[in-house]
């Protein structure tokens, strides 16, 4: 799946306020532009993009019914 079909699911699937999916979305874009980046930047982006799964933190505990 690349980074159109998934953006299509998210949006077909009411995903855009699942912030786990958009991470995935992050991180699906920044696999595709991997070869565009220096190594540096592609580190940084990374780690952006883990900081903000870790501050997801566990959120869900409670309504995992309701948002999986």
């Amino acid at each position: 799946m690349n980074s159109d079909e998934l953006s299509a699911y998210i949006a077909a699937t009411d995903g855009i306020s699942k912030p786990w999916l958009l991470a995935q979305l992050r991180l699906k874009k920044l696999q595709e532009q991997q070869h565009l980046l220096s190594p540096e930047e592609y580190v940084r982006s990374l780690a952006d993009i883990h900081r903000d799964i870790i501050n997801l933190g566990e959120w869900w505990l409670g309504i995992e019914d309701q948002v999986f």
